[in-house]
Parts: C-alpha cells; structure tokens; sequence
C-alpha cells in the first residue's frame, strides 16, 4: 500500500505513483480507479484523489466512464491497427515534406531531441520515453509546415502513445530510437524514397512490437487497496 507521509500526499505525487503502477503494468488495462479505495490507501480526501484522476485523465493514461467511474485505459488490438495504418499513410506524405522544407537548424534541433530521447531510452521513467519517441514525429510535421497535418499526427500520435506505454517493451522503445535516428540521416542526404520507405517499416515495427497478450503481475499494494 502507498506510504501517506505528508511529503508523499501531494496531488502531483499521487498522479505519478498511480501513473507508475499502470506503465509497469501493475495496474492492469481495465483496472476500475475507485476514489473511496484510493483516498483509503493514500490518506487523504477524495477531492484530492479527483484532482490526481483528472490528471491522468488528460494524459489519457485513465478514462472516465460517466455514472461508472475512473478506469485504466484498455485500447485494444483494432484501434491499434486502424491507428497505425492511417500513421502509415500520413506520415509518408509527411516526410515527403520534411525533405523538402528542412534546413540545417531543423536537423540540428531533432538531433538534439534524438539525445533526449536516448537518454529516456536508458533510463526508467516509461511515460517520459513514450512521450519523448511520440514527439519525434510531431516535429517532423511541425517542420513540414501543414498545420492541419501537425494537428492530426499530434492528435494519433497522443493515443500511439498510451498504447505504447500499456504493450511496448524497452527493447522495443530502443529499436524505435535507432529507427528515428536512421529516418533522419536518410532525410539529411535527401534519399526520399529511402526515407518514405524507413518510415514505414518503422511504424510497422512499433507496431509489431505491440504485446496484447501479455499478462499483468498485479500491484499488491494497490490492488488490493482497490478491492477493499
């Protein structure tokens, strides 16, 4: 069960430990968020469990049912596929586009984004790494130019991202990084087609590496705070 130390209570805390046990998969896809059985196990008010909720909320790690509650979200193996496949169509057009309209101080800032996203890579914290791997490729949209095109790859690469966060592996995680780092060289020596073609074979990857089946280990803690 959480520890309640006053240090340990804060709105922000909660979130992240609440966040932690879902992207280890402690907490499984699914998994019903009762606020009585949390505020319980966090000692402190409702309210202040709300308050944590809504915030995973917005990072679309939970979704809230109305009259039924907070739940971990559970996207499944179809909205995953239907979601690539339109990743797939867009992001070729897309890097089509970063070709032509990069300059040298874009290669320069992705690059450095690469470095963060390496960094995350190794170390521990799964929402930072998903995050920063979803953010490659809004950038390269953002560079591209089209607004319309940046919304929609923001917007698909947002719920990549939870479905990463539930079913990807860290192998996986570092395979995608590489992935990134060899689409950006490609693009640097203006091989178009090889670019388009590495793009592909990337999101298939993501894909593929994708893991439905996988079983959760279970939060002691936490889960059985939930079913009392």
């Amino acid at each position: 069960m959480p520890a309640s130390t006053a240090a340990d209570t804060s709105t922000e805390h909660i979130a992240r430990d609440i966040a932690a046990a879902i992207v280890a998969h402690r907490l499984p896809p699914g998994t019903r968020l009762r606020e009585e059985a949390l505020a319980r196990a966090y000692g402190v008010s409702r309210t202040k469990i709300r308050a944590a909720l809504l915030m995973l909320s917005k990072d679309k790690l939970i979704r809230t049912v109305p009259d039924k509650g907070a739940f971990v979200s559970k996207p499944s193996a179809a909205e995953a596929r239907e979601i690539f496949a339109v990743r797939r169509i867009l992001e070729t057009a897309m890097a089509r586009e970063f070709i032509a309209r990069a300059r040298p101080a874009d290669y320069k800032r992705i690059e450095q984004h690469l470095k963060q996203e390496r960094k995350a890579v190794a170390g521990g914290d799964v929402q930072l790494r998903n995050r920063l791997l979803a953010d490659f490729h809004t950038l390269l949209a953002e560079v591209a130019g089209n607004a319309v095109l940046t919304e929609m790859l923001r917007e698909l690469s947002a719920r990549s991202a939870i479905i990463t966060v539930l079913y990807q592996s860290t192998v996986d995680a570092a395979c995608s990084s590489d992935e990134h780092h060899a689409f950006l060289e490609a693009a640097r020596e203006g091989d178009v087609e090889r670019a388009c073609q590495l793009m592909i074979e990337h999101l298939d990857h993501v894909e593929q590496g994708l893991d439905f089946e996988s079983d959760a280990s279970g939060d002691s803690g936490l889960v059985a705070a939930l079913l009392t």
